[in-house]
């Protein structure tokens, strides 16, 4: 089973196939009424000496849990009685929230991943805009019993791959696509082995999802685990590798060239603050050191600063930091949710439209090891004095 973490380390109900989901009527449709999505990114920043101007989290709280049978979405109405992760995206006007390893059935007492009607991967949506006492899901993709659907087959073959756990989903060029890693072994806690990472498209609203041939990458690259933003028609991916002990790396496409392996470009370094660029992903450097796991990245308007959340293989549990520019410099990592706040704490993750006081206030899901589910947290940025 996965170890990933270690021990210490509105109104009216939704009804999709006969199942009671959540809190709003939705069909299960790509055409649905939602919300704007929030506009592209502002320019990539001001120049290498622009000071920091984060300095610490106040007020970190759990608003709600999000998974699970005792969740405001009582996921157990579509056999979800646990999962992890939780990472979100806009696509036809919805924001996606994706899951890792999933199971509709556990033991009493069951500690981290684990139990039966496991799936690699699952997926929920919503049109939920108000971040201020969780979030409502419209719905999950699900399959023909009813159950949050597996989107990405995997193996489950020892010593082959164990498991596919999707890092991070993107919309471009008018289709979905899910950047994931396939796990062949689940080591000792923050860590595992890849064989690769790579992408897997849907074009019929994330209903059904081809893995793609390409573009994929080593299970050795920085670009394993990824955070995925859009800037003026490009792609930007922050990568790192397999498990929690490496830094950050940085590429990026265009938006319509996304399946074209050689169409990606890597930082290579950086000087002045500006990049060079190249095609080689062995070249790639890193912007950010350090022991950074699973990421997220977005644009601050509060800060007007990139921020960066992600959990900390060195057992702090999660961090956050502020970036200049999508290569940085990037500031030193501070605690958002500690081991102390939440035992088991993994897996931060952001979405620029849940804020509040005009970015001061962000709102982020979080998984917890044990009971194995994903919460969500609200926290306050204070800027430096």
């Amino acid at each position: 089973m996965p170890s990933r973490l270690p021990p210490s380390c509105r109104p009216g109900p939704v009804v999709t196939a006969g199942v009671v989901i959540g809190l709003a009527c939705l069909a299960l449709s790509t055409t649905a009424s939602c919300a704007v999505a929030p506009g592209p990114a502002p320019p990539p920043g001001t120049g290498p000496d622009t000071p920091f101007r984060l300095d610490r989290v106040d007020n970190v709280t759990k608003v709600a849990q999000l998974t699970g049978h005792d969740s405001i979405n009582h996921t157990g109405a579509v056999e979800v009685v646990g999962q992890d992760l939780g990472s979100m995206f806009d696509a036809g006007g919805r924001t996606w929230f994706v899951f890792g390893d999933t199971f509709g059935q556990r033991n009493e007492g069951h500690t981290g991943g684990g139990g039966t009607e496991w799936r690699s991967n699952t997926m929920a949506w919503t049109t939920d805009i108000d971040p201020t006492d969780g979030v409502t899901f419209g719905a999950y993709v699900t399959d023909e019993n009813g159950w949050a659907k597996a989107l990405i087959p995997g193996k489950k073959i020892d010593n082959d791959e164990m498991t596919i756990i999707p890092t991070y989903g993107f919309a471009a060029d008018g289709a979905m696509y899910l950047a994931y890693m396939s796990v062949r072994h689940w080591g000792e806690p923050g860590e595992w082995e890849a064989n690769y990472a790579g992408l897997a498209k849907s074009t019929d609203g994330g209903q059904n999802w081809t893995p793609l041939e390409s573009p994929r990458w080593g299970g050795e690259s920085n670009f394993v685990q990824v955070s995925v933003a859009g800037l003026d028609g490009k792609l930007y991916f922050w990568g790192v590798t397999h498990g929690r002990f490496g830094g950050v790396a940085l590429m990026r496409v265009a938006e319509a060239d996304v399946e074209h392996q050689d169409a990606y470009e890597y930082v290579t370094g950086v000087r002045g603050g500006e990049p060079t660029w190249g095609r080689d992903p062995g070249a790639a450097t890193q912007i950010v050191a350090g022991t950074v796991g699973e990421l997220s990245v977005v644009w601050n308007a509060y800060l007007e600063r990139w921020i960066m959340t992600a959990t900390d293989g060195s057992g702090v549990g999660s961090t956050i930091r502020e970036g200049i520019s999508p290569w940085g410099p990037w500031g030193d990592p501070k605690p958002l949710v500690t081991q102390e706040d939440l035992p088991g704490v993994y897996s931060p993750y952001l979405h620029p439209r849940y804020v509040a006081n005009g970015g001061r206030t962000i709102y982020f899901t979080i998984s917890q090891w044990d009971p194995y589910n994903v919460f969500w947290y609200r926290a306050d940025l204070v800027k430096t004095p």
